[in-house]
């Protein structure tokens, strides 16, 4: 399983919150609730959050191995 936990660590370290994620970054609602829900994303998208963010990927998900 893939968590998005590590997004919301970083984000508060960069003092950024989803509001301006959304309205600086243009970030979608609907993918902010893709991810406080741990669905799906693509690699595009990983990618644009790590360049508004300036950071690796693994401050944005943690694979979580299912047992």
């Amino acid at each position: 399983m893939i968590s998005y936990e590590p997004l919301y660590k970083t984000l508060k370290e960069k003092k950024i919150s989803t509001y301006k994620l959304v309205n600086t970054f243009n970030v979608s609602r609907s993918l902010l609730d893709r991810l406080k829900h741990n669905k799906p994303i693509s690699t595009v998208t990983l990618n644009d959050l790590c360049s508004f963010l300036d950071c690796r990927v693994e401050d944005i998900l943690l694979y979580i191995k299912d047992e």
